[in-house]
């Protein structure tokens, strides 16, 4: 198959946003930022990587967020991510549409959809 992976999903964010990006990906969900290239870097926005996952933040204006299209995002411990969300003040809600595989979907500070997953 040519096909070998996922390196990155980009979620766009406002002009000016990288302060608050940084406080609910690396502040709440423990994610690292890695640096942007020069380039890439002065187009703002910001990276962030936890295991082989990396989500993009990207500079969209005008910006809107996307409400239904997201990441699945896998974890070992969903209950320690609705922790980490409850204690930092955001909402999620439980899904269990999908027999056997507990998720949830929340909303990054940006107004972006992301679905958390446990293995």
């Amino acid at each position: 198959m040519m096909l070998a992976g996922l390196h990155h999903v980009q979620v766009a964010v406002p002009l000016g946003a990288e302060d608050v990006s940084r406080a609910y990906y690396v502040g709440v969900l423990g994610m690292t930022e890695l640096p942007k290239p020069p380039v890439l870097a002065a187009r703002g926005g910001c990276w962030f990587a936890a295991g082989n996952l990396e989500i993009h933040t990207g500079v969209e204006e005008p910006f809107a967020p996307a409400r239904k299209a997201h990441p699945g995002i896998v974890v070992t411990d969903i209950d320690a991510v609705a922790a980490a969300l409850t204690g930092a003040g955001h909402e999620y809600t439980w899904d269990d549409t999908i027999p056997d595989r507990r998720r949830m979907h929340t909303f990054d500070p940006h107004g972006n959809r992301l679905e958390f997953i446990q293995q």
